[in-house]
């Protein structure tokens, strides 16, 4: 398993990945079509479900089927993964997010994170975001982490493990593009004059995001390279790499 670090999480949460459960219900996922064919099926888009986990205020069942618009609320040591159209979703525990629609009924167009903290592999397509109390991400065919501190009032921590993503915090932006693994924070109060901040690599792992990514028929960046960069945060496959944030200005 890939190096990771912690921070506020536990190992166990990161393993999801290992569980028997799991590979039997990709696999199956897999085998019946993916999204599509469960769409055109009426057969549900949950691949895994473990623990309390309430679908608009009620309980979710693993037959029942999450749409856009739906608002999602996973309760203590509960586990969730879902495809939606081209997108993928892993949510952790003590999460609270809305999956709002786009043109269609399977598209995403924002997702909307309150609390708690997501992996996620999206496909190509029109532009999605993911917004939190502190940061917006314009999404692109990426695989990303977010996370929200509640205990850091709010804070939001960002990861563009590959791709290309459009990030806001106030009026800071800045373009990400990563190979592997570029990090931030979405600050609640300035930090030396900024409020998007560079971050290090923490609580998600890359076999999170290639399973996600599986699940969509995408291979994520490293697997595409056939190697793994440095998980320093800084987003590139050769060690020296500069954050964005951090380059000099030109």
């Amino acid at each position: 398993m890939t190096q990771h670090t912690l921070l506020g999480r536990t190992e166990e949460e990161l393993l999801w990945f290992r569980r028997r459960s799991f590979l039997q219900a990709a696999a199956a996922w897999t085998a019946a079509g993916g999204f599509a064919a469960a769409h055109a099926q009426q057969r549900s888009n949950v691949v895994e479900l473990r623990g309390d986990v309430a679908l608009n205020g009620q309980r979710l069942r693993q037959e029942q089927t999450i749409q856009t618009g739906d608002r999602i609320e996973t309760g203590p040591g509960a586990h969730l993964i879902f495809v939606l159209g081209s997108a993928a979703f892993q949510v952790r525990q003590n999460s609270l997010l809305v999956v709002e629609r786009g043109n269609t009924l399977t598209t995403v167009s924002v997702l909307r994170m309150l609390t708690g903290a997501v992996a996620s592999a999206w496909g190509r397509g029109n532009p999605r975001r993911i917004v939190t109390p502190t940061l917006t991400a314009g999404i692109r065919g990426t695989g990303v982490y977010t996370e929200i501190f509640a205990d850091q009032d709010q804070r939001s921590y960002f990861c563009n493990c590959y791709g290309t993503v459009d990030l806001a915090v106030g009026s800071d932006r800045v373009v990400s593009q990563s190979e592997y693994h570029q990090s931030f924070w979405g600050e609640v109060q300035p930090k030396n004059g900024r409020l998007l901040t560079p971050a290090n690599a923490i609580n998600h792992t890359d076999e999170e995001l290639e399973r996600l990514a599986r699940l969509i028929g995408q291979r994520t960046a490293w697997e595409i390279a056939g190697r793994r960069g440095v998980k320093d945060g800084a987003g590139y496959m050769e060690p020296g790499g500069v954050h964005p944030l951090q380059q000099p200005a030109r």
